[in-house]
């Protein structure tokens, strides 16, 4: 139970002392201390790994301390180790301490290394506590810990101005979603009495497919999973977020933040299984998300820039499963994007180290030959996300594809489209990245060399990860047991309960073998057209001032952004000048002032009385004796009056 509790402890520690101590820790000990910090909470994960099996797999509930009671309401700040928590310790603390050790050559030359490795701690720390927490309240502490990790990091270069719009955006979007959580965790304690998982989800049986109460609790949790897993509306944060330092790029798409919507979706199936009518929205939400993204990560030219729009793309897709209630599945993808994509950035940063800072890739071109560990264990990458078996993608993409066949047959043509989309804008990255001539300057072309051995060794275990990941979940056509489905299965209790159709028909082996053939047909279809397109740089994109057309819309997001700032922040920033410009000044001011001046003009006049000279002081005691002996004989006189007129 004590290194259950210290898996959280250990990146508090490095964040603490890298954090207080950054200027005066060397570099190499500040490495050393937040890579270490994270190894740990990954030993601690096997520990709890170990803990569970050893119970009977029966969820373990650690209470760190009686936290806040009001009336009858009881919140414990305590953690629950269960299949999904486990899993989820393994893949953060796993593919977390991979990113730590590749920072460590990575941001070897910069001189906030140490403040950077206090940042990355705080963030594993944060993410720890959504993942490990036992009830909602302590969820959301983490939840809003990596919204703050995410802001600190991706404007880590605070001097340039662009890098800081990039994390206030990222953090102000993220707020919009985080009030509609924060309302379904209101809505969780007016209706349920408690915030405690195991509690809820125990008294969400009594409840019937489709109640309405649960219906906005789940909705309103959903706004908080668009936010943080940036799904539409509320997805142009994460590709600016790319300004943020590689590792932290690789930490947010893959291992930490963008994760947590569908860790929350899948923690609440039950709630989510009792709203099939939210679950339609989560799906078609998901299909929009990855079709669109997928459009423009076709005509992007920075590296960065298409893994990000990859990575919203993929997230629909994890969406779309979890729509169709296929949990193990979206979970599934959630595990092995996480290898392909922590692998796809850090690649995409060494290309970058190499290219000394360069990301457009039509500078770049035939750095298979300079730097081929990276070139390498970059197309496994590509070919994971890509579908192309036995690679990790194909087996947690296709069996997607499966669930969303069974449940709408329009929704999984979109979703072979946008499939057929990602193989092939990943491969046109691929072969203008790494095939073809040299495109750069002659400064750069002298300066290529492949990464030092700490960035390199990170690639090479996230390739295997890539390659192998995806047979944890092999499908039962190949009469290998589904490991991750068999170990997730009692997660779903709850769910198959209250809903006994929960799960579905098995779909027969011809089916699964036909969409397993379209599925890789139509990722090879868009390989084999990259190449022909693309393959040894044949075609180097235009640059920007020659793009025109339904091009050149694409290519600039739709102009989201500039909708969102026509829609909502211009016509806040008028409403704040009218404000600042007229309702302050002439409004509050005017009146606080009017205010001032007459008791100013007052004064003025009254302290005349004050003259300091005793002959008037005289005086006006006179005139004060005079006016009080004449308002008594006044009244004497009126009473004489009134008593005379009432004997009348």
């Amino acid at each position: 139970m004590l290194l259950i509790k210290l898996i959280p402890l250990f990146p508090l520690i490095g964040f603490l002392i890298n954090g207080l101590g950054f200027r005066k820790v060397s570099k190499g000990l500040a490495g050393w201390i937040g890579t270490g910090a994270a190894l740990l909470s990954f030993v601690g994960a096997f520990s709890a790994y170990q803990a569970f099996i050893a119970g009977g797999q029966q969820p373990i509930i650690v209470s760190i301390f009686d936290w806040i009671t009001v009336g009858t309401l009881n919140i414990n700040f305590s953690f629950q180790i269960d299949q999904l928590s486990i899993l989820m310790l393994f893949v953060v603390t796993g593919v977390g301490t991979l990113i730590h050790v590749y920072s460590m050559g990575y941001m070897h030359d910069d001189e906030g290394f140490g403040k950077f490795f206090a940042f990355l701690n705080l963030f594993l720390f944060s993410m720890l506590l959504l993942v490990m927490g036992s009830n909602y309240i302590v969820m959301f502490i983490g939840w809003e810990g990596v919204g703050l990790c995410s802001y600190l990091l991706i404007g880590f270069w605070n001097k340039n101005f662009e890098y800081g719009n990039a994390a206030r955006k990222a953090f102000i979007m993220n707020r919009v979603g985080d009030l509609g959580f924060l309302i379904g965790i209101f809505l969780i304690i007016n209706q349920f009495g408690t915030v405690e998982y195991l509690q809820v989800f125990d008294k969400a049986k009594g409840f019937s497919v489709g109640d309405a109460t649960i219906v906005a609790i789940t909705a309103f949790l959903f706004i908080g999973a668009m936010g943080k897993s940036a799904q539409i509306p509320l997805y142009t944060w994460l590709p600016d977020a790319m300004a943020g330092p590689t590792p932290v790029s690789a930490l947010i798409h893959a291992a930490t933040m963008v994760t947590s919507g569908l860790y929350m979706i899948v923690r609440s199936n039950i709630l989510y299984t009792l709203a099939p009518g939210t679950l339609e929205v989560v799906a078609w939400v998901g299909v929009a998300t990855a079709l669109f993204a997928a459009t423009i990560g076709i005509f992007q030219n920075d590296i960065k820039k298409v893994l990000a729009y990859s990575t919203v793309s993929q997230l629909g897709y994890m969406f779309m499963a979890m729509g169709v209630s296929a949990y193990t599945s979206g979970f599934f993808h959630v595990v092995t994007h996480a290898f392909f994509k922590a692998l796809l950035f850090l690649g995409a940063g060494s290309v970058i180290h190499a290219m000394s800072g360069e990301q457009d890739i039509r500078r770049m071109g035939g750095l298979g030959g300079k730097i081929k560990i990276t070139a390498i264990t970059f197309l496994i990458g590509t070919i994971a996300i890509s579908g192309i078996p036995p690679f990790a993608g194909f087996f947690s993409k296709d069996e997607i594809l499966a669930h969303v066949y069974e449940h709408n047959k329009i929704m999984w043509v979109l979703a072979v489209a946008g499939s057929m989309m990602t193989a092939f804008y990943m491969f046109r990255l691929y072969f203008l990245t790494f095939t073809g001539s040299f495109r750069g300057t002659h400064e750069q072309e002298h300066h290529l060399h492949e990464s030092p051995f700490s960035m390199t060794l990170p690639l090479m275990v996230l390739a295997v990860l890539s390659i192998v990941g995806g047979f944890i979940g092999m499908p039962e056509i190949f009469h290998f047991p589904h490991a991750l489905a068999e170990f997730m299965s009692p997660l779903y209790e709850g769910s198959k309960a209250v809903n006994p159709e929960f799960g579905g028909t098995p779909i027969d082996h011809s089916t699964e073998w036909m969409l397993m053939g379209i599925s890789v047909a139509a990722a090879v279809i868009s390989i084999v057209f990259a190449y022909s397109k693309f393959g040894g740089s044949k075609n180097v994109p235009a640059e920007d001032s020659e793009i025109t057309g339904l091009q050149k819309t694409i290519y600039n997001k739709y102009y989201i952004d500039e909708a969102y700032w026509g829609v909502f922040v211009n016509p806040v920033k008028r409403l704040s000048n009218v404000f600042a410009n007229i309702i302050e000044p002439k409004g509050f001011d005017g009146a606080v002032n009017g205010i001032g001046g007459f008791v100013n003009t007052f004064s003025g006049v009254a302290r005349k009385l004050q003259a300091g000279g005793t002959g008037f002081y005289l005086f006006a005691m006179v005139i004060g004796i005079a006016v009080i002996l004449g308002m008594n004989l006044g009244y004497q006189v009126l009473e004489t009056i009134l008593a005379f007129v009432g004997k009348k």
